[in-house]
């Protein structure tokens, strides 16, 4: 039995953990959502993003961010340089400009990221004057005399990306990021005090760092944090049973749980009144066994090489669902996230060069959330394992988000306080837990509208098909 009572809040939903990530990796960018040249933008791309609800957008990475030089990507000259991250060629027509000019058009926010593997504060204190200042100094003038009249007043700053990772350029211990981001921190709001600024959290949680790493780097970059990292990234191939894999939410839960108090601890021990928030902004599923993204030395340096294009099924979809309800179910401490990546890279949006775009399963319970996730989310308890739901109370209705792991249908019986009927019961399911959708049959999987739920005074009763992801809209007016 759940109990849903507009009085039962957990805290208000920041838009902003509907967020995105383009990294110049693979063909999110040249084929993504730009063209192949990287001359014009998309708009196949740009309509299907503003249909999924994007509110913000992690940029230019990534691991590409730990080597990339930003003053490549402006200005009329743009040279070729080699993407070590990816082992790519990065031909640079693509840059700081054009991607916050993609992203005022597509409706986003920006949230860029700077280089703390291969540069630091200066090159950092550089990009924010460059983008945030109106004129009168060099590099504000410098975007100016590139045709950018107005600064872009970028506000969400990350400081580097996944620092205690072995695999990024320039990878760093706890100590050395922590005092690395407090002085890029403290230049970068110097420049423009108005920013906030991501400090980097641990790469995943069974990195050996995990927990010690956010203790120490917060101790030494608290006066410049405004939130923390999380990354999460959960491979089918690595869970035993197909149960498991649809169980993986636990993990962010456990994950956010243990970055929060891990927070919270270093507050207490500095008597700090700050509560910092989490930014998990690297989340999704990611076939890295079956669809592996490495390329070594075999390989050359390609301009856009398809890297980590994964076809995602129904069942993935559910995971995805699962993770948008634990993002929401701590919304008193996550204020952004981002599901990595937008285009092509273990994306949502698929799309074939000079051919079409079309939309992945995942793309489904993404929207969703999107459009009907804003406002306030309620504190329930399902008693089910089989079970992940969440609702959200808004102006004029409650929706209930829930997915149903198990193989067999499930009758919720839930007080609702406060509704008169339900509006609509939305589904994705399919008797194919594999089913995909490709640029074949870009309509093999949607979502559809079904009947039976009922309210009845204050006893809704809704039957959840076998493993699906579920919208039902209850209204209060």
């Amino acid at each position: 039995m759940l109990v849903i009572d507009p009085d039962f809040r957990v805290a208000d939903v920041d838009p902003r953990i509907y967020g995105s990530f383009v990294e110049h990796m693979g063909r999110a960018v040249y084929g993504g959502i730009f063209d192949r040249a990287g001359d014009r933008i998309r708009d196949d791309v740009l309509q299907l993003v503003q249909e999924l609800g994007v509110t913000i957008v992690r940029y230019p990475g990534g691991n590409f961010v730990s080597g990339y030089d930003w003053e490549d990507g402006v200005g009329p000259l743009r040279e070729p340089r080699l993407d070590l991250a990816w082992r790519s060629l990065e031909t640079n027509k693509v840059g700081t400009n054009e991607f916050l000019a993609w992203a005022r058009a597509a409706g986003a926010e920006p949230m860029l990221a700077v280089n703390m593997g291969t540069r630091g504060a200066d090159a950092a204190r550089s990009l924010v004057e460059y983008c945030n200042i109106p004129g009168g100094s060099r590099h504000a003038d410098l975007r100016r005399a590139h045709g950018v009249e107005d600064p872009w007043g970028v506000k969400v700053w990350c400081i580097g990306n996944e620092m205690d990772g072995p695999w990024q350029i320039g990878a760093k211990d706890a100590v050395t990021y922590g005092k690395l981001a407090n002085e890029a921190g403290k230049a970068m709001r110097l420049v423009d005090p108005s920013i906030e600024l991501v400090v980097c959290g641990s790469s995943h949680s069974s990195m050996p760092t995990f927990g010690a790493w956010e203790d120490t780097v917060l101790d030494l970059a608290w006066d410049v944090a405004d939130h923390i990292s999380v990354h999460t990234y959960y491979d089918p191939a690595s869970f035993r049973t197909l149960e498991d894999f649809l169980a993986c939410s636990r993990d962010l839960d456990h994950m956010i749980d243990t970055v929060a108090a891990t927070a919270d601890a270093v507050a207490g021990r500095r008597r700090s009144r700050k509560k910092l928030s989490l930014s998990v902004d690297e989340w999704n599923v990611w076939y890295q066994t079956a669809n592996s993204h490495k390329r070594g030395a075999e390989v050359g340096f390609d301009v856009a090489p398809p890297i980590a294009e994964d076809t995602y099924t129904v069942t993935d979809a559910l995971v995805v669902g699962c993770m948008l309800i634990t993002l929401l179910r701590h919304a008193d401490r996550v204020r952004m996230a981002c599901l990595a990546q937008l285009v092509n890279v273990i994306p949502p949006i698929r799309t074939l060069d000079d051919g079409p775009a079309w939309r992945q399963t995942t793309f489904f319970p993404f929207a969703h959330a999107s459009r009907y996730g804003r406002g306030t989310v309620l504190r329930i308890e399902p008693q089910s394992e089989a079970l992940e739901a969440t609702a959200i109370a808004s102006e004029d209705a409650i929706t209930l988000f829930a997915v149903n792991r198990d193989d067999r249908s499930c009758q919720v019986d839930a007080v609702v306080r406060g509704v008169r009927n339900v509006l609509e019961h939305l589904v994705l399911a399919d008797e194919d837990p594999s089913a995909a959708n490709t640029a074949e049959q870009p309509d093999r999987v949607t979502p559809r509208s079904i009947t039976g739920a009922t309210v009845d005074g204050e006893a809704l009763k809704v039957t959840l098909p076998p493993r699906s992801w579920n919208v039902i809209r209850m209204g209060t007016s």
